[in-house]
């Protein structure tokens, strides 16, 4: 009898480990990566191995999918995944919504956005759609208006107003938390500013609002969406230990989508 029960235990060893799949993720440091690691503990038991890889842009990751170095990354938001297709051709899929994480304005000089000086710096991302996105952030604020058919992706060339003479330095999102040294004001999404050790809800001094359609998404190359490891992937992900993990480590500066 125990020699039956541990063939039986080979056998689904075995089984198990012909089902196993090793991937590759990329994500961006702070809550991307954070995340991705906790999701790599709970798909590992049911055969899927996550392989997270850090990447210091916003560039690389999609390159690295379409190269296939890379499996999927989660890292972007919905219109920077849509730019990047549009600029650089590359044939890449939304799988699954994953975090929201709100943009916040930082400074060492103000506490309060109503103390900004006349012709303040403010440094915000040099890629499109998050410059855009500050943009827009500052346009909600009063601070600035912009053309009307800029729709996402406005760039400084589109401001038509600016009744108080702001000058815009367009950074490496990552050097933004830097930049905070030199500028006014720095706009910066949430993934860099907690890796700097600001917290988006303590030390922001005006954030998006709840309803920013900036969610953040896993993609992987077209042809591959419909891969096994896609649905244990996305499974991993929106489980509720993760959504658990989540809400205790980042107590609302990061929202779920599911």
């Amino acid at each position: 009898m125990l020699r039956i029960a541990t063939l039986i235990s080979v056998f689904a060893l075995s089984a198990t480990s012909a089902l196993a799949e090793d991937i590759k993720v990329g994500v961006s440091p702070g809550e991307h990566a954070e995340i991705m690691e906790e999701v790599a503990k709970i798909a590992k038991p049911g055969g899927l191995n996550i392989e997270v890889i850090e990447f210091s842009d916003y560039v690389v990751p999609n390159q690295a999918v379409a190269d296939g170095d890379l499996e999927a990354n989660s890292f972007q938001h919905r219109p920077y995944l849509e730019n990047q297709m549009k600029d650089r051709g590359f044939e890449l899929v939304e799988v699954g919504t994953t975090i929201t994480t709100p943009m916040g304005i930082y400074s060492d000089k103000i506490t309060d956005m109503a103390d900004l000086p006349e012709g303040a710096k403010v440094a915000i991302p040099n890629d499109p759609t998050n410059g855009g996105r500050a943009l827009l952030l500052l346009q909600d604020l009063g601070l600035i208006t912009l053309a009307e058919d800029t729709g996402l992706v406005p760039s400084p060339l589109d401001v038509t107003g600016n009744p108080h003479d702001l000058s815009f330095l367009e950074l490496d999102a990552a050097q933004l938390p830097r930049a905070l040294a030199d500028a006014d004001i720095a706009i910066i999404n949430t993934n860099y500013a907690l890796a700097s050790g600001l917290n988006p809800k303590g030390d922001s001094i005006a954030m998006e609002k709840a309803d920013s359609p900036y969610v953040n998404i896993i993609v992987v190359r077209k042809g591959d969406e419909d891969q096994p490891w896609v649905k244990d992937l996305l499974a991993a992900y929106h489980s509720d230990e993760v959504k658990a993990f989540i809400e205790d480590k980042y107590q609302g500066a990061v929202l779920t989508s599911w």
